[in-house]
């Protein structure tokens, strides 16, 4: 689309010449950043990871080959695409640098024209895998991260927690009586329904660390990062309040009843060795908890 923002090549050379070259070639089609040596180009992946990677193989203290095995060993950047462009010409370097999982390798003099129509060609393929990825971690109903970008997110915030000793929440939330309502009113009334509630989850976390996600069918989950129970216990408190005051939009216009929802909140500290899976089983059953006490309110074992 003409609105996107353009995609993000970082060049990583020690020479100022081919920095400048490559900057003139591609800056016209793509935000172009630069690093003189590997160290340097870590730390900025670190901050904001490009799209694609051009690095040079000969630099002082470590070499292009060091740098991508770094790159792969962290799963943060291991699916980065790098192309090596180096004047290392023999067919042993070009060999090393495939296996060590570089999707290119060009070879120094180069020629713009080729560099362009190379990079060109791995963006579209880093675009359409980026694509597919986010059509597989969203819910195709309501457009919220599905169970499998949920888990994701949770383990990776999980490790963090148990590293940094930070307190995380996570709100378990189940819509009361969905069976009924959908028997009722229908499948599609049901559909839209879910599309209601899951506006109200997702308007309710602000932070890029929270996470507001479909587990399945009726069933959701907010995940709370360095957030104490008596936080959480407000969010949920929002959350219940506003789903029971909504309406969903009739199908055939107007509007139906709402419906209220069912919380049960977990919330500690993780320690090294504690298993999100019995973290989350705790928000599950306070869940349960909440269901036999008569529905449309929250509960947590203190």
């Amino acid at each position: 689309m003409e609105n996107d923002p353009k995609q993000t090549v970082l060049i990583v050379d020690d020479e100022v010449s081919n920095l400048l070259a490559l900057n003139k070639i591609l800056s016209s089609d793509y935000a172009v950043f630069f690093a003189k040596s590997g160290e340097e180009a870590l730390s900025m992946v670190a901050d904001n990871p490009p799209d694609l990677i051009l690095l040079d193989v000969v630099m002082p203290n470590m070499n292009g080959f060091d740098m991508l095995v770094k790159l792969k060993h962290n799963l943060d950047t291991a699916d980065i695409p790098v192309v090596f462009i180096t004047g290392m010409n023999d067919e042993a370097s070009e060999k090393h640098g495939f296996a060590s999982g570089a999707v290119d390798y060009i070879i120094k003099p180069f020629s713009g024209t080729i560099v362009k129509a190379r990079v060109d060609k791995h963006m579209q393929l880093a675009r359409k895998m980026r694509l597919n990825e986010a059509l597989g971690r969203t819910d195709t109903l309501t457009g919220m991260p599905n169970r499998r970008a949920f888990d994701e997110h949770a383990d990776r915030e999980w490790k963090r927690c148990i590293r940094d000793q930070l307190q995380i929440s996570f709100l378990m939330i189940d819509i009361d009586r969905f069976n009924i309502y959908n028997d009722t009113y229908g499948h599609a009334q049901g559909d839209a329904l879910l599309k209601t509630v899951a506006q109200i989850f997702t308007s309710a976390v602000q932070r890029p660390s929270d996470l507001a996600a479909r587990i399945g069918g009726e069933e959701f989950g907010v995940l709370l990062l360095d957030t104490h129970l008596e936080g959480a216990l407000l969010v949920a408190e929002k959350i219940r309040a506003d789903v029971s005051a909504a309406w969903a939009p009739g199908v055939y216009g107007g509007a139906l009843a709402s419906v209220t929802v069912s919380i049960g909140v977990a919330s500690g500290i993780p320690r090294p060795g504690d298993s999100f899976s019995d973290f989350y089983a705790q928000a599950d059953a306070n869940l349960y908890v909440a269901k036999e006490q008569g529905r449309n309110r929250i509960f947590s074992r203190h």
